[in-house]
This record gives C-alpha cells, structure tokens and sequence, in this order.
C-alpha cells in the first residue's frame, strides 16, 4: 500500500501506539463536531494522520486511486478539524470536523442516511 511513500512525519509517540492493518491503515470516523452526525468513514496511514493533525484539514489514504486526498480540495466540501482522537485500542480514529457541505461522495450530507437497516 504505502511502502513506496517516503517515511512519515508523524510523532513517534502516536505512531507507536497506532494498531494497523495489514495494509499499514487505520479507519478514520469523521464526525461533526457539535451535533454529533457520524458523516464518513475514511482510511488514514501514518502520512496522511500527521498532514491531518499539522494542516486542520482531513487527510485521507485514498485505497482505490492509491493516493492522499485532502476532504474538499477538489469539491470544495471541506472538513476543518476541531479534534482528533484514538479510540480504547488505538485502531481507530475519530476527527470531529466542521463539515463544510456534503461529506459524501454521493452528494449526502452523511454517508450514513441512505441505507438505514434498523431504527428504533
């Protein structure tokens, strides 16, 4: 996956406690930071966590196209980062961001309203 990107800048003190899988990835939840709407699920390596936590603009490992991709640059449907954590097992992470229009690729507000299998 990664292993022809140059060495990440990320704090070898976040690193360390990153669980990965096999392909060197984490999921990254974006959520909106004051409502609490779960917006997308991403993929984050190393690389694209540190330009996440340096930028304020979420950074994705794009699995299809192989490549990082900046949440907006090219819609213009930005996330402004408000907060980055890791969950209890240190393999996932959470980016609570300001959605700046939709976050998904379909046009939706979230990826998460078209196909509800259950609500109570």
């Amino acid at each position: 996956m990664t292993s022809s990107v140059p060495e990440s800048s990320l704090d070898p003190a976040i690193a360390a406690r990153l669980k990965r899988s096999a392909d060197g990835l984490v999921p990254a939840i974006a959520q909106q930071y004051d409502t609490g709407e779960v917006l997308m699920l991403g993929w984050m390596d190393d690389e694209a966590l540190h330009r996440t936590l340096t930028t304020g603009r979420c950074t994705y490992w794009s699995r299809s196209r192989r490549e990082y991709w900046v949440k907006g640059d090219t819609s213009g449907h930005v996330q402004h980062v408000k907060s980055v954590a890791l969950d209890c097992d240190a393999d996932t992470v959470l980016v609570k961001v300001d959605q700046v229009g939709a976050a998904c690729h379909t046009g939706a507000r979230t990826c998460f309203d078209a196909d509800v299998l259950l609500d109570k």
